[in-house]
């Protein structure tokens, strides 16, 4: 098993703490009706969101949460079972951290850990279609 990880980084005009609240902590029920081609549906299987909570997300992907610090404004969560595994990754981890901007706005940093199967390699042109996808949300949320 290897490990890949790829970081990268948000702009957006919104403060920290009211995008941490518009994207993670109410984001299972905005998001979806903001971006309704990205999300359909998320249904939590175990839990309510809180630390050890899975969710069952588009009815063919569970995601586990990991972390969810409202006063450091970080979440975690990983992505157990489904088509983005492609049956070639063990689990894909993700971070994602809020920070002030200096003009005002926020920093989205996210670090995303690919965790492969065997000697399967994922290269970076794999990563970017969800790097777009997650701006396209960002961007969403902020207009």
């Amino acid at each position: 098993m290897g490990v890949f990880t790829y970081e990268s980084e948000v702009i957006t005009a919104i403060p920290p703490a009211k995008m941490f609240k518009a994207c993670i902590v109410d984001g299972d029920t905005l998001i979806p009706k903001i971006v309704p081609q990205a999300f359909k549906t998320v249904e939590y299987i175990e839990g309510n969101g809180e630390p050890g909570s899975i969710k069952n997300q588009f009815n063919y992907m569970k995601e586990k949460v990991e972390a969810l610090d409202k006063d450091k404004l970080v979440y975690r969560y990983s992505v157990i079972e489904g088509d983005a595994l492609m049956n070639k990754l063990e689990k894909i981890t993700y971070e994602t951290k809020l920070e002030a901007s200096p003009g005002g706005g926020s920093i989205c940093k996210t670090s995303s850990k690919y965790y492969t199967i065997g000697d399967f390699e994922i290269t970076e042109e794999g990563i970017k279609a969800g790097k777009e996808k997650t701006l396209q949300i960002f961007k969403a949320v902020e207009a």
